[in-house]
């Protein structure tokens, strides 16, 4: 099998049609993964300027009340992973900004697509694009020429009469063209790993692992198939439009039926109706401006009752902002009861969608780019909750200010020191452990594992049916 291969190698690297192609490849390649580095390390550096700035600003308040300083509030930016130069996902239409105030959880916004001059089916040139349509069509054609010219000149069926063993032949060819394809996947990344060779560590590694074995094994299910196809019938093209409709069915058409459908089996309320729900669960609650509401009265008899006062002018603390907190408290539990269901139903989806993957391989190449890239739906969804603790956090302090930093219930024009504004932290993000992603994504994986394993066995207890032999 090594001199099969060896001989597919020889013939790879002289044929000058094929290096043409494999240089403009690996320049595309290079050049993708150049322009998203570009791109991303630019956002990291805006995204750092802007948070500077706006913190400056916060560390510069003063004659201002707390509760103002809540309303005044601040700006949360996605943070842009280095690794989004390979795959961006689902990113540049979820939005990167998020404003952070009192009594309100904002949407995301001003996501990148919003902003485009022009929109295109396939969107920009990036690494993703190319690793996941068209390298695979490069392999599928050369799958199939590896087989096709073979037979055509009659050189396969004499090898196989001078005694070469079928099923190493077929392997011997099989791993030429997955060689191939591995090499341009490992150049993208080697490119990748000398623009972020200084942010290299054991996390980006374990991501970088995981994301191309997906690959390997996507290249090798395509280009396991396209021999099997391509030995298996006597006519070429019937071979390979059987090849060309199998990863047009598996590209274009399988994953948004099955997402299409997805979507119907486990829907997501519309905006209009998610708000409406939000904003009449809400009004069930403590009004933080209206102190004639009747949780809030209850409240204040609580209170007054727990500093044994009989009026609100007598408490040694200010009630306004323990209403206010109560309210915050309350919204707060309406946030977690929608967003949970929203994202009970995302998780639902996902699953049902990954399962598609023993249909279509493909969807689980997909799922496990992004998702080792950081840039699908569940980091989407950790930054969310990670803001909205940050804003419960904020919000409760300057709340907790109000109440007990030295005002009386009424006083609204009482200012917090900018001391207090310093001392509150800015927000940093944590990113989700691989360890953490990983099962998430295993399914995809062992789908991966199981079509190679299946296509395997089918290049060597199918060799015998072929008509070649």
């Amino acid at each position: 099998m090594k001199q099969i291969i060896k001989n597919e190698w020889h013939y790879l690297i002289r044929n000058r049609a094929i290096q043409i192609i494999s240089l403009g490849f690996i320049l595309a390649l290079a050049l993708s993964v150049y322009l998203g580095e570009i791109q991303t390390k630019n956002q990291i550096q805006q995204y750092e300027l802007s948070k500077k700035q706006l913190r400056k600003q916060w560390e510069n308040l003063d004659s201002i009340s707390p509760h103002g300083a809540a309303h005044y509030g601040t700006y949360v930016f996605k943070p842009t992973s280095l690794l989004s130069s390979l795959d961006e996902g689902i990113n540049s239409v979820t939005g990167n900004v998020l404003r952070v105030e009192g009594h309100v959880q904002n949407e995301i916004v001003h996501s990148e697509s919003s902003q485009m001059q022009a929109a295109s089916k396939f969107g920009k040139l990036k690494s993703s694009l190319l690793l996941q349509y068209v390298v695979p069509l490069f392999l599928l054609f050369l799958a199939f020429n590896s087989i096709s010219s073979e037979k055509q000149s009659g050189r396969l069926k004499l090898l196989i009469l001078q005694g070469a063993d079928p099923v190493k032949l077929i392997w011997g060819k099989v791993m030429s063209v997955w060689f191939y394809g591995l090499i341009l996947m490992i150049m993208t990344v080697l490119v990748y790993f000398c623009f972020n060779y200084a942010s290299f560590n054991a996390e980006v590694g374990k991501r970088m692992l995981f994301f191309s074995l997906s690959y390997a094994m996507y290249y090798f299910i395509l280009s396991g198939i396209t021999i099997y196809f391509s030995a298996r019938w006597k006519n070429a093209s019937v071979a390979l439009t059987t090849m060309l409709g199998i990863w047009i069915l598996w590209t274009m058409f399988l994953p948004n039926i099955v997402l299409s459908s997805v979507e119907k089996w486990h829907k997501l309320p519309s905006r209009d109706t998610f708000q409406t729900a939000m904003k009449e669960d809400r009004s069930k609650g403590i009004n933080g401006h209206n102190p004639k509401d009747e949780r809030g009265e209850k409240l204040k008899e609580e209170t007054l009752k727990k500093y044994g006062v009989d009026s609100l002018s007598q408490l040694p603390i200010n009630f306004d902002g323990i209403r206010m907190q109560a309210d915050e408290a309350y919204g707060n539990k309406v946030w977690d009861k929608h967003f949970g269901d929203v994202r009970n139903v995302l998780s639902k989806q996902k699953s049902s969608y990954q399962l598609a993957g023993f249909v279509n391989p493909f969807i689980a190449l997909q799922n496990t780019s992004m998702g080792f890239s950081e840039t699908d739906n569940l980091h989407h969804q950790a930054f969310l909750v990670q803001v909205e603790n940050y804003r419960r956090k904020l919000i409760k302090s300057l709340n907790d200010e109000h109440a007990y930093g030295g005002s009386k219930t009424g006083d609204w024009s009482w200012h917090a020191h900018n001391d207090f504004f310093k001392s509150i932290p800015d927000y940093e993000h944590q990113s989700v452990p691989v360890n953490n992603v990983l099962p998430n994504y295993a399914i995809d994986l062992a789908v991966l594992g199981i079509w190679t394993i299946l296509v395997g066995m089918l290049l060597v207890f199918g060799v015998k049916k072929m008509s070649v032999l």
